[in-house]
């Protein structure tokens, strides 16, 4: 008889599979990113409804852990029990930005993360970032903290060594350095240090304008791309750079 686990799990990404079910490919605190085939989600009046399944939805799973098979089942599925609400798409004045902001950071987790050995400190991180409220004043800096701690968590975080004589950030070396080909220029290069003494100390967070803020998520974006080879495509941003303005 295979195995079963209870793990807290995020949904990143589903795919139609037969008349009546879907492959979920699914965060799991306990096994890292796994496949599952979820069955009766496509059939009225099924047990497990589509809406549980949105982005980053925060749900509590019973699994079956077959090692062998690439694809397993989920034996039982629901939302969180808990203090997170991250599941709960709730209304609010700033509804649009929440959504565009769970969009990005599940494409983000989905074109990083491999289906290898558990993260339990990450995905703690994504639980807790994406649970918004109307008063948290920093949204329009969560594209850039999320991408840089999950460049952490990926072995790809930027060095933090800024100084006047290393002032440029060099996208290929992932560190500062006085000149290159490939070096973001002096503003957006002071704008990264920042943000990153921000995350590392925990000093107040850089003032930055809208075309700014756009331009380093944007470029944060191309260093994933140098240094992740299958994170290409990515089009979330562009959602959220509109909803952001």
């Amino acid at each position: 008889m295979t195995p079963t686990l209870s793990t807290p799990a995020l949904v990143l990404h589903t795919t139609a599979y037969s008349e009546t079910s879907v492959i979920a490919k699914i965060f799991t605190r306990q096994l890292g990113v796994r496949s599952y085939i979820i069955k009766g989600v496509r059939k009225g009046g099924g047990r497990t409804k589509q809406n549980l399944l949105q982005p980053l939805s925060h749900l509590d799973l019973v699994v079956y852990n077959n090692p062998k098979t690439q694809i397993n089942y989920i034996k039982e599925i629901g939302p969180h029990i808990g203090p997170s609400t991250s599941h709960a798409f709730e209304q609010s004045s700033n509804q649009a930005i929440h959504n565009a902001l769970r969009f990005f950071m599940t494409e983000v987790l989905y074109k990083t993360l491999k289906e290898e050995e558990p993260m339990p400190e990450l995905f703690d991180y994504v639980v807790d970032s994406s649970c918004f409220n109307d008063s948290d004043q920093r949204l329009s800096q969560h594209p850039i903290l999320f991408l840089l701690k999950v460049s952490r968590h990926l072995g790809i975080e930027p060095m933090d060594n800024y100084s006047h004589r290393e002032p440029l950030f060099d996208m290929m070396s992932g560190r500062f350095q006085y000149a290159g080909d490939q070096t973001l220029d002096a503003t957006i290069s002071l704008l990264l240090h920042l943000y990153l003494q921000s995350m590392h100390t925990g000093s107040p967070l850089p003032i930055a304008s809208l075309p700014q803020r756009t331009e380093l998520i944007n470029r944060l974006l191309d260093y994933y791309q140098m240094h992740l080879a299958e994170f290409h495509n990515f089009k979330s941003h562009e959602i959220l750079h509109s909803v952001l303005q």
